[in-house]
């Protein structure tokens, strides 16, 4: 059993992933909650938007230690998603705080069913991640 580069990243991976499927549960309730009433859309864009950096930031630190230790199919799986983050940052609505929703805005109903859906993609997305990375981190022990 050799403790190698590409074992300590899918360990890694996994601590920050379940980091990642955290922020994004809180994501989906927060929209959940948005949807029926029981949140104010501007506390909820101002919470919401603290957590897209780190989000972003430890998803691409991911990939950065997969890059380093040669990871290249589980590389691969993520780029979609980090090319996603990338558009949808570069193409996010005018403001003065950095984040992608804003509160004027995100009670129109196609709008915040879209940030809902997009929730539970990217769960669903981070979920299987996880699963994945557990093989990885398994895999890589092996001899």
């Amino acid at each position: 059993m050799a403790f190698s580069l590409a074992a300590f990243s899918y360990i890694i991976a996994l601590i920050i992933d379940a980091f990642l499927i955290f922020f994004v549960s809180f994501h989906v309730i927060a929209f959940d909650e948005l949807k029926t009433g029981y949140k104010n859309p501007i506390e909820l864009c101002n919470s919401l938007n603290l957590l897209v950096i780190p989000e972003y930031g430890l998803h691409i630190t991911i990939n950065v230690l997969f890059l380093i230790s040669g990871q290249w199919f589980s590389l691969l799986l993520n780029m979609p998603l980090i090319i996603y983050h990338l558009w949808q940052y570069y193409h996010r609505p005018v403001m003065s705080k950095p984040g992608l929703y804003d509160p004027t805005s995100i009670m129109g109903a196609h709008v915040l069913q879209f940030y809902y859906r997009e929730g539970w993609y990217k769960l669903s997305f981070y979920l299987l991640s996880f699963f994945y990375y557990l093989y990885g981190m398994i895999s890589s022990f092996m001899p």
